[in-house]
């Protein structure tokens, strides 16, 4: 049984569509138990100050990992373990331990840096939170926080291998075993050790995260050792490729430090609110942008790395249509089901109803930019795969400086014209709620994330020349079935109102998910009725049984 289990893990997914619905069904799963985390949270804390420490507390250690873990990240290293697989395993080896040595070293040593700073640091970032009841737990969680980038990034450097051999199933589980290990730490280490037990089980998740993978990296004698012959030619050219990547990722995150620290001195809760929103309109990303971007990108460095320059045009538009595909009617469905999603994901026990709405209300702005955020992944790493890691860098912090500013334009004028908040809380149904400037927050975000998006486009075009008329067919049809779907789901919500209890659980839940499936299938319906292309693709993707793919060994793959 433990055998098949791993020859499962290990299998060698082939096909874009097929690799991206196994990353997905995994994404999915994953995002499941990031769920159930989160309403474990929700429910025993609420929207209030004990939550807004612990999301707080992750901001200086995602710092970190972004900044110093991407010289082992998956999207830089693929490219030259596919340069070194050509010479053979020992030489590989060596690349790896190479690489492995150096970011250990450095990696400690910052960390051990940062644990000494950490109270100027949080008093400089948390002014409020530090001063309150809970500042020295900050302070105690961040430092334990800060061994979760030096295992994930280990877990990096081992996924970037087992990417590249295809395993995607086995690449797919870390987040899961993350997840896992966060829930063991809400329910079994918090009531042990307090607020900081929760940190100790995010450890713990990551470490899982890199271990799952350690087996199989053994068994093709790759995995890295610390050693002193150090290859600095190898870790030149990586550190060449990846600092313009380290720049645009630490962007993204100095952004989110921002949009924390801001939130962190609104109204109590706020820091909770907006990251259970960003949370919750993760799980759609995940499984559409983050999966497609995944599977795409090994293809994609092997096709720019043997100069079909057609092939990696025509794996790109594929990629891209089958996103504009998914991630278009999945706006829609969260932005008409949003009450009901967030109600069921997190109201339970301390997450009150008022909690809901303003959440519901923060999880629809930051989907607004979902088609936006997944476009942006696999712009990147279509950039990445030509070894360009200028433009993103350049895009990335136009579109960052843009989502500050547009930020700091949506708290002015949530305090200074009433006409405009009240016109937001109006549209979300929210004006007897306190705390609803936190929604200028997602919307700066969003706004700034569709600007970086289409700088995205117009840049690609203008290099790879993808705007075809097939994209823009893909993006027109699965708009309209969109609307249809979004319509008729918007509809039925009044339908089943009536017809289930929306006081408890099962009733809105319930309607729900009646509303949205049957919106689905009135929306695949008018899909097929227009003869969409992707549609057609996707029924025959999901008849060749993905999940029984046959493994094929790792010899016998071309590069």
């Amino acid at each position: 049984m433990v055998s098949k289990f791993l020859a499962f893990l290990g299998r060698d997914i082939a096909g874009l569509h097929e690799a991206a619905y196994v990353l997905g069904a995994f994404a999915l799963l994953s995002q499941v138990f990031g769920l159930i985390r989160d309403r474990l949270l929700a429910h025993i804390f609420g929207a209030g100050t004990a939550l807004d420490i612990y999301y707080s507390a992750f901001r200086i250690p995602d710092l970190v990992f972004v900044s110093i873990a991407s010289l082992v990240s998956i999207s830089v290293l693929i490219p030259f373990i596919a340069e070194h697989e050509n010479k053979g395993d020992a030489e590989l080896s060596r690349f790896l331990s190479s690489i492995f040595s150096v970011f250990s070293v450095s990696m400690i040593g910052i960390s051990a840096v940062l644990y000494a700073f950490m109270p100027t640091l949080s008093v400089f970032l948390f002014p409020t939170l530090i001063g309150g009841e809970y500042g020295t737990i900050l302070i105690d969680m961040t430092r334990i926080l800060l061994l979760s980038p030096i295992l994930l990034g280990i877990s990096n450097l081992l996924g970037s291998i087992t990417q590249v051999r295809k395993r995607f199933i086995l690449y797919a589980s870390g987040p899961i075993l993350y997840n896992i290990g966060i829930i063991i730490g809400v329910v079994l280490l918090y009531p042990l050790l307090g607020l900081q037990g929760l940190a100790y089980g995010v450890v713990l998740g990551a470490g899982m995260h890199m271990l799952i993978q350690v087996p199989y990296i053994i068994s093709e004698g790759l995995f890295p050792r610390i050693t002193w012959s150090i290859r600095w030619f190898d870790i030149k050219r990586v550190l060449l490729l990846s600092l313009p990547r380290t720049a645009t990722l630490s962007l993204h995150q100095i952004v989110f430090i921002i949009l924390i620290a801001y939130a962190a001195r609104m109204l109590e809760g706020s820091v909770s609110v907006f990251s259970l929103g960003f949370n919750i309109q993760s799980v759609p990303l995940s499984i559409i942008g983050v999966s497609y971007s995944v599977a795409a990108f090994p293809t994609l460095a092997r096709l720019f790395s043997g100069g079909k320059e057609k092939e990696f045009l025509e794996h790109i538009v594929s990629a891209l249509r089958h996103i504009l595909f998914w991630s278009v009617p999945a706006t829609v469905l969260f932005i008409v089901l949003r009450a009901q999603i967030v109600r069921v994901v997190l109201g339970s026990g301390a997450f009150d109803w008022n909690d809901t709405r303003l959440t519901a209300a923060v999880l629809a702005l930051f989907c607004v930019s979902l088609v936006a955020q997944s476009l942006v992944l696999l712009f990147v790493r279509g950039y990445y795969a030509r070894g360009k890691t200028l433009y993103p860098l350049l895009i990335n912090s136009i579109g960052s400086v843009a989502m500050i500013i547009f930020v700091w334009l949506g708290l002015h004028m949530f305090a200074t014209y009433p006409f405009f908040q009240n016109s937001i809380e109006a549209l979300f149904r929210i004006e007897d709620i306190k705390g609803s400037a936190v929604l200028a927050l997602p919307l700066g975000y969003s706004i700034g994330m569709i600007l970086n998006a289409l700088l995205f486009l117009f840049f690609f075009n203008r290099d790879f020349k993808i705007m075809s008329r097939v994209i823009r067919n893909t993006f027109l049809q699965s708009l309209a079935g969109s609307f249809v779907m979004g319509v008729v789901a918007h509809e039925l919500l009044r339908v089943f109102d009536n017809i289930f209890d929306i006081n408890t659980l099962f009733g809105i839940l319930a309607q729900g998910f009646c509303a949205g499936i049957l919106g689905i299938i009135a929306g695949t319906a008018f899909l097929l009725m227009l003869g969409n292309v992707e549609t057609r693709e996707v029924i025959r993707s999901l008849s060749h049984k993905f999940w029984k793919t046959k493994t094929v060994s790792a010899e016998q793959e071309t590069i």
